[in-house]
């Protein structure tokens, strides 16, 4: 799936969802089998507020591919494939025990058939309050694996577009090199 264009020829962004929202389980994807497989289940009363997954062909400086949530009207399955719009991120940084800390952001897009996010174009769309529940889950969602993670801040569509065209890069440059 890595081999997956970033963008179709109409510009949307593909999106590979590994966990649906609403799952209390995470999913993720083994590119050396090919599959899905539990990563792990969350504790009781906590789940993915979004459909959560990942963009192919992009490297983030955590040496995985891009995450992102999507803002979508029903979860959609493990595994689909869809496109969608960048309206942001969350600006972040991850940190193992006793390890360093490391950028690990969380992009924000639009499903393209949504009815319910239409107008969702920027995150100042978004209601108030979303984005920082959203951190708070991740903060929870880490805190949970012994890691840390904490916000540093939102970016808009533009700034997390140049995201994607750095990871783009360096997804071609780690993949030459092999």
């Amino acid at each position: 799936m890595s081999d997956l264009p970033t963008f179709d020829e109409a510009g949307d962004l593909t999106v590979i969802i590994e966990t649906p929202r609403g799952s209390s389980h995470k999913y993720d994807y083994d590119p050396a089998a090919d599959v899905f497989e539990l990563a792990k289940t969350l504790p009781e009363g906590m789940s993915f507020p979004y459909d959560f997954g990942f963009i192919p062909s992009t490297l983030a400086d955590d040496g995985d591919p891009l995450d992102v949530l999507v803002l979508i009207d029903q979860p959609a399955m493990t595994g689909c494939r869809l496109k969608a719009r960048l309206i942001g991120g969350i600006v972040a940084e991850q940190r193992e025990q006793g390890g360093d800390w490391l950028r690990n952001d969380r992009l924000l897009a639009v499903v393209r058939h949504s009815h319910q996010h239409q107008g969702v174009h920027k995150l100042d769309d978004l209601r108030p309050g979303l984005l920082d529940e959203v951190a708070e889950f991740f903060v929870q969602y880490n805190k949970e694996e012994g890691r840390k993670f904490r916000s540093l801040g939102n970016c808009d569509d533009k700034a997390a577009m140049a995201l994607v065209e750095k990871s783009i890069k360096r997804f071609k440059k780690k993949r030459a090199g092999s």
